[in-house]
C-alpha cells in the first residue's frame, strides 16, 4: 500500500480542520530519506511523550531489509500502536487525543492522550465519616482504572463503544462475566447501538433517556454513583456499569426503588450502627413523602385523631388558607435548593441566615404562616435531604405535592386514592425487566431483611435474585 503523506495532509484538512483548526496540528520529519508527519491536536496529547517518540524516530538509519513502516514501527516507544488500514478512521483518532503517524507505506496511531481534567476526590454528594477518599472523574480511563483497582479478576470486561454520529463519545460497558445477566449485558449494547443523535453534550443523561425511555415518569429507573467502591460493589452482585467519558457519574443497572435508599456509610459501621442508620433513613425518606399531606389531613379533619393526639394541627388562626401556606413553604424551600446550586460558597451561609430569620420568622410573626407549617416542612425537606439519591429525593417531593393536592380537593379519600395510585404505579415498572418495588413485590423475604437490615461481611455473599441470569 502505497500512502502519500501530503494526500493524508488534504484529508485532515477536510475531516479533521488540520490547518483551519489552531489546536489541529503536524509535524514533518524525514526518517530514512522519507517523508513522515506527525498528526496532533493540542491538550489532548502529553507532549512529553510526543517528544520522545520523535527523538526515537530521529535516530533511525536506513536498513535495506526493511520497509520505512517496519522502521517506524519498531521505534514507536510506546505501549499501544496501532496500525491503522481504514484512512476514514483517522478523523477519530486524531480527534480523540491520539497521533497519527504517516509514512509513504504505513499508518499509524499512537495512544499518548492526556486529557485535562481534575484528580480523584471524594463527592459531595457521597461523602463518608472513615473510607476512601477518591472518585470518578471526567476522564473515562481513568474511572475504568479505579474500578479495576478494586476488582483484579480478569472477568471483569468494560466494552468500549461510542455514542452521537457526531461526537462520537467514548461509552464503556462494565461487567463481570459470568456473574452479569448475559441479556441485560446485550440488551443495554443493543440500545446504544442505536442512538441516533448528532451528540450527547450531557453525557451520561442523554444516554439514560435513551436506553430506559421513561418519559415523563419523575422516579429514577437508573442510579448513579460516584464512588468506585460503590461501582465495584455492585459489579460483583451482578450489575451492569455504564461509563461516559466526561462524566464523573456512573449509571448502575438495574436498580430498584430500596436500593436508591442504601449509602455507603452504612458499609463504613459496625452493622448494629449501619442498620440504626439505615433505619433512620428510611424512616427520613417515609417523612419526606407522607408527613406533610398526613398532618393537613389531620389538621382539617380533626375528628379523624384521638384524643391522645389532639394537639396536632395549628393553634392559630391565619387569613390565608392551610393548603396555601403548605405549597408556598414547600415550594420556597425548593428555592433556596435552587438558589445555593448557584450561589458561590462565601454567601451560601449569609443566604440561609436570611432564608431562616428574615423569611421564616418575619412570616410567622407577621401572621402569614402559622409554626406548625414551617416546622412539618421542614421536617419533611431534612427528610428529602437525607435521601441518599438526589434524583428519588426530587420524585418523592412531586409525590408529596401530589398527595397534597389529593386531599386538598378529596379529603380523606383523596389521601387514600393518591397513595394508591402513586403505589400502582411504581408497581407497574419494570426499568430493564427488574421489577421496582423489590423485594416488596414480588415479595422476597430474605432479599428484604438484607436490604432493611445491614448484614455482616461473610452474610452478605451471594448475586441478588434480579440479577441472575435465567439459567442460574
Amino acid at each position: 500500500m502505497t500512502i502519500y503523506p501530503n494526500e493524508i495532509d488534504t484529508y485532515l484538512e477536510k475531516e479533521a480542520g488540520l490547518s483551519k483548526s489552531f489546536d489541529v496540528g503536524v509535524r514533518k520529519l524525514i526518517i530514512a530519506d522519507e517523508p513522515l508527519h506527525l498528526y496532533f491536536v493540542n491538550g489532548l496529547c502529553e507532549s512529553r511523550f510526543i517528544i520522545e517518540l520523535i527523538e526515537s524516530l530521529l535516530a533511525i538509519e536506513k536498513k535495506r531489509k526493511e520497509t520505512t513502516a517496519e522502521l517506524v514501527k519498531n521505534h514507536l516507544v510506546n505501549q499501544s500502536v496501532e496500525e491503522v488500514t481504514d484512512q476514514t478512521k483517522l478523523p477519530l483518532f486524531l480527534l480523540s487525543g491520539l497521533i497519527v503517524i504517516a509514512v509513504p507505506d504505513g499508518l499509524f496511531a499512537v495512544d499518548v492522550r492526556s486529557y485535562p481534567g481534575r484528580q480523584p476526590e471524594e463527592p459531595d454528594t457521597e461523602k463518608v465519616v472513615r473510607g476512601s477518599r477518591d472518585g470518578y472523574v471526567e476522564n473515562i480511563i481513568v474511572n475504568t482504572a479505579l474500578t479495576r483497582r478494586r476488582i483484579r479478576n480478569g472477568q471483569l470486561r468494560f466494552e468500549m463503544m461510542k455514542a452521537g454520529t457526531v461526537s462520537q463519545i467514548d461509552v464503556a460497558v462494565g461487567y463481570m462475566e459470568g456473574t452479569a445477566n448475559p441479556e441485560l449485558v446485550k440488551k443495554i449494547k443493543t440500545e446504544i447501538e442505536k442512538i441516533d443523535v448528532d451528540g450527547v453534550p450531557m453525557a451520561d443523561k442523554t444516554i439514560e433517556e435513551f436506553l430506559v425511555k421513561q418519559r415523563y415518569n419523575p422516579f429514577p429507573l437508573v442510579r448513579y454513583t460516584e464512588r468506585p467502591d460503590i461501582g465495584a460493589a455492585h459489579l460483583l452482585e451482578g450489575h451492569v456499569l455504564l461509563f461516559t467519558d466526561t462524566s464523573p457519574a456512573v449509571m448502575i443497572m438495574p436498580a430498584t426503588y430500596l436500593q436508591h435508599l442504601q449509602h455507603a456509610e452504612e458499609y463504613r459501621e459496625l452493622p448494629a450502627a449501619g442498620t440504626f442508620i439505615r433505619m433512620l433513613r428510611f424512616i427520613g425518606v417515609w417523612l419526606s413523602l407522607f408527613l406533610l399531606p398526613l398532618w393537613f389531613l389531620f389538621a382539617e379533619h380533626p375528628d379523624m385523631l384521638p384524643k391522645a393526639l389532639s394537639f396536632i394541627g395549628p393553634n392559630e388562626k391565619t387569613n390565608i388558607p392551610l393548603a396555601v401556606q403548605i405549597l408556598i413553604a414547600d415550594v420556597g424551600i425548593e428555592w433556596l435548593r435552587i438558589a445555593a446550586i448557584h450561589t458561590p460558597q462565601p454567601l451560601s451561609t449569609a443566604m440561609g441566615l436570611v432564608a431562616a430569620v428574615m423569611i421564616g420568622q418575619i412570616a410567622i410573626d407577621t401572621g402569614l404562616f402559622v409554626p406548625e407549617v414551617i416546622l412539618y416542612t421542614a421536617l419533611a425537606a431534612i427528610g428529602t435531604f437525607s435521601t441518599p439519591s438526589y434524583e428519588l429525593g426530587i420524585a418523592n417531593k412531586m409525590a408529596r405535592v401530589f398527595l397534597i393536592l389529593a386531599v386538598v380537593f378529596f379529603g380523606p379519600a383523596g389521601f387514600v386514592i393518591g397513595t394508591t395510585l402513586i403505589l400502582l404505579f411504581l408497581v407497574r415498572l419494570k426499568p430493564f425487566g427488574t421489577p421496582y418495588l423489590w423485594p416488596l413485590i414480588p415479595f422476597d423475604a430474605k432479599s428484604l431483611g438484607t436490604i432493611l437490615i445491614r448484614k455482616q461481611a461473610p452474610e452478605q455473599s451471594g448475586i441478588p435474585e434480579i440479577n441472575r441470569a435465567p439459567s442460574d
